[in-house]
């Protein structure tokens, strides 16, 4: 083809291949702006309604207690206790899970109670006491 060549085309199928193009530079422009952070729908939904980050992620993956405690090097116990709320887990041991459950410690720790009874949400950054 030479620069004088032209194509014609009805006006419907013209539209239909600018929204393509449209929708492929928005696909593009979503996949340059992916950090690789990502919930999964179903785990969102969980933390959403009140559920553990952590049992939520494990039970995504379809991993058993004692299989993420494997995973992680922690003990099933002190896991336990962690998914539950029960202990908040050392950042060692947060950073553990987060990398078993391929997520961050930002995500297990959304909705978690920080010292005062304030709830942790995503544009949150705690201040604690020095």
């Amino acid at each position: 083809m030479t620069s004088e060549d032209t194509v014609t085309l009805p006006r419907a199928e013209y539209e239909a291949l600018l929204e393509r193009n449209e929708d492929l530079e928005d696909t593009l422009a979503a996949i340059e702006a992916d950090d690789g952070n990502r919930v999964p729908h179903e785990v969102a939904l969980t933390i959403m309604r009140g559920g553990s980050p952590i049992l939520a992620f494990r039970n995504h993956l379809g991993l058993t207690l004692r299989e993420l405690a494997a995973r992680t090097g922690i003990a099933a116990s002190y896991l336990s206790e962690i998914e539950r709320g029960h202990k908040p887990g050392s950042a060692s041991a947060l950073a553990r899970i987060a990398d078993a459950c391929g997520t961050t410690i930002d995500a297990l720790l959304i909705g978690r109670e920080l010292p005062g009874g304030e709830l942790l949400v995503a544009e949150d950054e705690p201040e604690y006491p020095q």
